[in-house]
């Protein structure tokens, strides 16, 4: 993986062509090497919303997922290592209508073989809309 933080947003922003995080809108827009963090935004719009209106949670859990999975592919050997989500807990506090939802994800903790992750996903006024927790699994190649 590429060690800059321009580098590595180029990078996930172009990874993969059909997918999931493409269909979504999800763009990646800050990484802290330092502090271990990965940022992305995904736009409210009809297209994943529920029957109701407001964001459904499965799309949450999705900029969830891909955060949390990012994160921890960006912190370790890629060429080494990749890994691979295998739980996930999230919890939907507030509905969202429109306009653009952050998640940040940091590491609760990072070891050799397994990551667990929080994600949170604020509004644009910072109110918190999901709050995520992921564990990763590191396997080698």
């Amino acid at each position: 993986m590429k060690r800059n933080k321009k580098e590595i947003l180029a990078f996930l922003n172009n990874w993969g062509k059909e997918t999931l995080g493409k269909t979504l809108e999800i763009h990646f827009t800050d990484v802290d090497l330092e502090n271990e963090t990965l940022q992305a935004t995904m736009p409210v719009q009809p297209k994943v919303h529920q029957p109701f209106g407001i964001l459904h949670g499965g799309a949450s859990v999705s900029l969830a997922e891909t955060l949390g999975s990012c994160l921890s592919n960006i912190f370790i050997d890629g060429e080494k290592q990749y890994a691979v989500g295998t739980n996930i807990n999230s919890n939907h506090l507030r509905s969202k209508k429109d306009g653009i939802v952050t998640g940040t994800a940091r590491f609760i903790r990072k070891g050799k073989t397994m990551h667990v992750s929080e994600i949170e996903i604020r509004d644009e006024k910072d109110q918190l809309i999901n709050h995520t927790t992921m564990t990763n699994n590191v396997l080698n190649k």
